[in-house]
């Protein structure tokens, strides 16, 4: 049976991504977030009684996957630039020594009514994917050249080139 964790029990880096989660499915148009925004979305979400003082930490430090742990590992976070955060995703670049951290909360560790920010995850990060590799110009070049032997089966094209080899 899946434990159900309460709000007032809820980790505090999961508690960092959530509220991170939150701001991207609300803003799909931003793609990062200041940690000021990060931290009043906290506020909002009230997901304990108060502020813990380790939610501000966790946004800056312990969560940022291209930033060394000290001490954390996880991988929650991603800095597109000083003072700016989005989630984490794979593909991105993160710190060596942070291989294997936890990326998103499991889904029974989040608490009642979050569930659905997990499936949201996993399709934001899929079209994000989609999205980095339309626009990577090296994998645009995919296929451009063809046109040069479009002419001629590619069996016969290196036939052609070996001519002459011993």
């Amino acid at each position: 049976m899946a434990t159900v964790f309460s709000k007032a029990h809820i980790k505090v880096a999961d508690e960092v991504w959530i509220v991170t989660a939150l701001l991207q499915r609300e803003r799909p148009e931003q793609s990062d977030f200041s940690i000021e925004e990060i931290m009043e979305r906290a506020k909002r979400e009230r997901l304990c009684d108060s502020l813990r003082p380790g939610v501000y930490v966790h946004v800056v430090q312990h969560c940022v996957a291209n930033r060394a742990p000290n001490p954390g590992r996880y991988r929650m976070l991603y800095e597109t630039a000083p003072g700016r955060r989005r989630l984490f995703r794979n593909g991105d670049s993160y710190h060596p020594q942070r291989e294997g951290g936890k990326v998103a909360p499991e889904r029974d560790e989040l608490p009642l009514g979050y569930n659905g920010l997990l499936t949201w995850y996993r399709d934001w990060c899929s079209v994000a994917m989609r999205n980095a590799s339309e626009q990577d110009p090296l994998l645009a070049l995919c296929g451009s050249g063809k046109h040069l032997w479009a002419d001629e089966h590619a069996d016969d094209y290196v036939r052609r080139l070996r001519e002459g080899w011993e």
